[in-house]
């Protein structure tokens, strides 16, 4: 079982920055990749970014604002999220990814992210 931890999220006006982090506490987290999600109020998850083995993807409506990064040694992936719109928030989700491997899949409990004036 591998327990994914969400952090940073909170309260932004338009325009401003925020950096989301997440901690897993499995020690094959190299092997995993890695995934942020997002789910708006009456909306269903959608996909933020990922980095597997040997890529970064992002959706195309964040692409150019939000950049994700991890760190295998310290078991942990981050989102730096800039030029903020309304239109982002939503409660953001770490996804932890082992189909590439034939691995389960975990998810965090999340981390509440509004933008507003």
């Amino acid at each position: 079982q591998v327990q994914l931890v969400e952090s940073g999220g909170g309260l932004v006006q338009p325009g401003g920055s925020l950096r989301l982090s997440c901690a897993a506490s499995t020690s094959m987290f190299s092997d995993y990749d890695m995934g942020w999600y997002r789910q708006a109020p009456g909306k269903q998850r959608e996909f933020v970014a990922r980095i597997t083995i040997d890529a970064t993807d992002y959706a195309a409506s964040v692409k150019g604002r939000f950049t994700m990064s991890r760190d295998n040694a310290k078991k942990t992936v981050d989102l730096q999220m800039s030029s903020l719109k309304p239109e982002d928030t939503a409660v953001y989700y770490c996804r932890a990814d082992g189909s590439r491997w034939g691995g389960p899949n975990y998810w965090g409990q999340g981390t509440q992210v509004t933008v507003s004036s």
